[in-house]
């Protein structure tokens, strides 16, 4: 029996496929570098062994698979290619796996994670189901019927896929170190669309997927007429929002989700309609009322002094303004913070205008110094250019968040997808009876 060793362990993607396969009953483990990552925890409560990079790790009777971040000159992958050891990369090793189950992919360029989870939670309810989060989560079952994963288009990765369904949320311009143009992301998603052997659920609210061709039958939701499932009479509720679905323009049901943002009422429309087709009973689907959500997805906290802290993965113009209107919805009479550390220069480059008019949708903004990738430590731009963009926003220093304390009763959304997590547990270290009264 083979030992799975993971090169990069602590990924989100990598870190969900290490447990899937732990859960199947296979023998994993896994390097990285020494630095702790929140997906780290699950894989240390199911006892996978985690290792410092080291070329000693690799031996004889491993199969490996390594990280889309680490490029071939990688000491581990080195050995593994001079010992002649079975390699795949994660995506490669991914679009094997998924062959033993009716697999359904999740993409499009936002809402994918919070999407995957969704239709995790609801199908999860009707059969068994093995599904890969991009939050970390992985649950893996021998038995499983279905197969949720969470298929990324960076570098057309997810032409690696072949699945039975697809979810395609929106197609929107990002990874500007990668793409192109629209244009070429366009063309990617198409290419992917011509690999789905089933269907394919599209959101038509969309300009772009609205153009999409397949050999499946291509089913389209959204909140516009028209869209094959569509979402009306739209009201936020105490603990979330209700709308009424319409399949064809016939009343299919009520449903309640736990979120608020019209984004949220989007995911929850793609996920009826996969159950719909699969012909999963509608009980199982009103199930999504008791979604807690993913992680580093408008993760809350109470906090001292009437704050709500904020945890989310925003990254992308369109992501930030999603955000900011789902706190104005839950949240109507706080004021909105927005701390946003910006991820990699190019895509700062790339969109600095936007990412201004995104967070001038907040009442107060504070940025953070840019994150630089693994592909890209420095640019030719700072965080100064950012700011200059946008009135009244400063630079959070990490020493100096005792700033955010201004902010009794507010709202404060830490955004991005580098390591702004280091910013909120430093305020959260501050002593709590130095707020101001």
């Amino acid at each position: 029996m083979t030992t799975y060793h993971f090169i990069g362990i602590k990924g989100t993607g990598m870190s969900a496929l290490a447990q899937i396969l732990h859960d199947s009953g296979e023998r994993v483990q896994g390097s990285d570098v020494e630095k702790r990552f929140f997906t780290q925890k699950a894989l240390e409560d199911k006892g996978i062994q985690i290792m410092p990079f080291s070329e000693d790790n690799i031996r004889e009777g491993l199969t490996i698979i390594a990280g889309n971040a680490f490029s071939d000159e990688h000491e581990e992958i080195q050995k593994a290619k001079q010992l002649g050891l079975p390699y795949y990369r994660y995506h490669e090793f991914l679009g094997n796996w998924i062959k033993q189950f009716t697999s359904i992919a999740v993409t499009g360029a936002h809402g994918k994670t919070s999407t995957t989870g969704l239709l995790s939670h609801v199908l999860k309810k009707a059969a068994p189901t093995s599904y890969l989060i991009g939050d970390g989560t992985g649950h893996g079952q021998k038995d499983s019927k279905y197969f949720v994963f969470e298929a990324c288009e960076y570098r057309r990765h997810f032409l690696a896929y072949e699945p039975d369904y697809a979810i395609m949320t929106n197609i929107d311009f990002d990874h500007p170190d990668y793409f192109t143009s629209i244009d070429d992301v366009f063309e990617a998603f198409q290419q992917m669309a011509m690999q789905v052997n089933k269907g394919i659920i599209a959101c038509g609210d969309d300009e772009h997927l609205q153009q999409i061709q397949a050999k499946v039958p291509v089913l389209f939701y959204g909140l516009s007429d028209g869209n094959d499932f569509q979402a009306k009479n739209i009201r936020e509720t105490e603990n979330g929002t209700e709308f009424d679905v319409f399949i064809r323009s016939t009343f299919y049901e009520t449903v309640e989700i736990p979120s608020f943002g019209t984004h949220n009422v989007l995911n929850a429309l793609a996920v009826i309609a996969l159950c719909h087709y699969e012909e999963i009973d509608p009980e199982y689907v009103k199930e999504m009322k008791s979604f807690q959500g993913v992680k580093r997805r408008f993760t809350e906290k109470p906090w001292s002094h009437g704050q709500i802290l904020i945890d989310d993965y925003a990254h992308h113009p369109r992501e930030i303004r999603a955000t900011i209107e789902a706190a104005r919805k839950k949240y109507p009479d706080k004021k909105i913070v927005g701390i946003f550390q910006p991820h990699t220069y190019t895509r700062t480059k790339t969109f600095l205008q936007e990412f201004a008019d995104s967070l001038k949708e907040a009442d107060q903004v504070y940025l953070c110094e840019i994150f630089g990738s693994a592909r890209e430590q420095t640019g030719m731009l700072t965080i100064d250019d950012l700011k200059g963009k946008i009135e009244g926003a400063e630079v959070l220093d990490l020493d100096h968040t005792e700033v955010l304390k201004e902010h009794d009763q507010a709202v404060l959304i830490f955004m991005g997808a580098g390591d702004i997590q280091k910013y909120q547990e430093a305020y959260e270290k501050l002593p709590v009876n130095t707020a101001r009264e």
